[in-house]
């Protein structure tokens, strides 16, 4: 089956996924408002990436090579929260980049949407050395400035890539294979959890269980288009 051909059966799926949604009178989520002007989120999100730019509150800032502070539409509909930097992310500085950057770049574009319109950013802002797992506290000092992010940024959806990212914003120790599949609350943020790209790479049989998830989003941000 071609790219084309997966993209419009995703597509039907998701409208008939959405029909059966109505007739149940599913999808009940308070969406957040948009009142903030874009220009105001720029200055905010700017002031703050400074501010994370210059941070040394942990030993990550001593092996990195450039802070991954998040980038996107500021003032997105879904905001993409993975663990932290790569290789190739400490490189660039910019978030998702890899293999498993691009993967997610797929994701997004069979949502129907480009990069450019959705905000992606981590759990830390700095690479851990040799890719190794977050450590507690630095996910503790680090937090703080995602929380500012999102309180910025104001997404109608949070989809948390992977097992960190669910855990940190949920403050829960479930699995993510538990966590996913059905959605979840951020401060009245609808949030859905589900695999990380990177666990997709070595694990190609979980795509459908992403797509699942990832239709969810999609019917939730159509109820919330007709409702406005």
């Amino acid at each position: 089956m071609s790219r084309s051909d997966e993209l419009q059966e995703f597509l039907q799926e998701t409208r008939n996924y959405l029909s059966l949604c109505k007739e149940m009178k599913w999808a009940e989520y308070v969406m957040v408002p948009k009142t903030i002007p874009v220009s105001v989120n720029q200055q905010t999100l700017e002031r703050l990436r400074e501010e994370v730019n210059n941070c040394n509150k942990c030993i990550l800032s001593e092996t990195r090579t450039n802070v991954v502070f998040g980038e996107g539409n500021n003032s997105p509909d879904v905001v993409f929260i993975g663990e932290a930097p790569g290789r190739d992310e400490d490189s660039q500085g910019k978030p998702f980049v890899g293999r498993a950057g691009q993967l997610l770049t797929k994701i997004i574009q069979a949502m129907g949407f480009n990069r450019e319109d959705v905000y992606i950013a981590n759990i830390l802002k700095c690479r851990p050395p040799d890719n190794r797992n977050p450590l507690p506290n630095e996910i503790k000092l680090c937090e703080p400035y995602l929380i500012h992010q999102l309180e910025i940024l104001r997404p109608r959806v949070i989809i948390a890539l992977g097992t960190f990212a669910a855990q940190t914003l949920l403050k829960t120790e479930e699995p993510i294979g538990k966590l996913r599949g059905k959605m979840h609350f951020y401060h009245q943020i609808p949030l859905m959890p589900t695999y990380h790209p990177a666990f997709l790479l070595r694990s190609p049989g979980k795509k459908r269980d992403v797509w699942q998830d990832i239709k969810q989003v999609m019917v939730l941000l159509s109820s919330s288009e007709t409702s406005d």
